[in-house]
């Protein structure tokens, strides 16, 4: 298309002079623009596709299953500790949408994946680094790890589906479940903190 441009651009300066190099530098300037606007909309295109695998699903408050393409987690108890120790982590270093990607199914309709994250961004509740110490079988399929916070213990409820080990936020943490269905404002005024937006 440029070539066939190009001679039809040539015949035409014949003709037209210096009008006609304007003619040919904006019929190049634009093709150049609109194949950039193709390419830029097929990256665009591709990482949108790319990462809604990734997502939570917006703010809708539905929740997915993981992404089926991950590898299994190894059901061990060694496997679960390390997890819990990423988890914490996580948690601890603000990296609350990764916290969230371990959440069972139940946890994540308590919540939306965005809003959890907005509610950690604005209000930051960590509250610093943990000490995972073990991980044991308990009732109901669950395990039992014990961790501990500035020498407080605290205990969180892990439980295998699926191939992962998946964190339920119910049963480690009644609490937070209460807070987590409040409103936006109501849960900033409970947790003590005042947000920017």
């Amino acid at each position: 298309m440029i070539h066939v441009q190009g001679i039809a651009a040539r015949r035409h300066w014949a003709r037209a002079g210096h009008l006609a190099r304007r003619d040919v530098a904006v019929t190049l300037t634009a093709h150049r623009r609109d194949r950039h606007l193709v390419c830029t909309a097929g990256v665009l295109a591709a990482l949108a596709f790319s990462v809604a695998g990734c997502t939570s699903g917006g703010t809708s408050g539905a929740a997915r299953a993981p992404a089926p393409s991950r590898a299994a987690d190894p059901r061990t108890r060694q496997a679960l500790i390390a997890i819990a120790v990423t988890f914490n982590d996580d948690y601890a270093a603000n990296k609350d949408g990764l916290v969230y990607d371990r959440w069972d199914v139940a946890s994540r309709a308590v919540i939306s994946r965005a809003s959890y994250v907005r509610r950690h961004l604005e209000c930051d509740t960590a509250p610093g680094p943990a000490i995972v110490e073990s991980a044991s079988p308990a009732s109901g399929g669950y395990w039992r790890v014990d961790y501990a916070i500035s020498g407080i213990q605290l205990v969180d409820y892990w439980r295998y589906t699926k191939g992962r080990w998946l964190f339920d936020l119910a049963r480690s943490n009644p609490a937070a479940v209460k807070l987590y269905r409040l409103p936006f404002a109501t849960y900033a005024k409970k947790v003590g903190c005042s947000p920017s937006g």
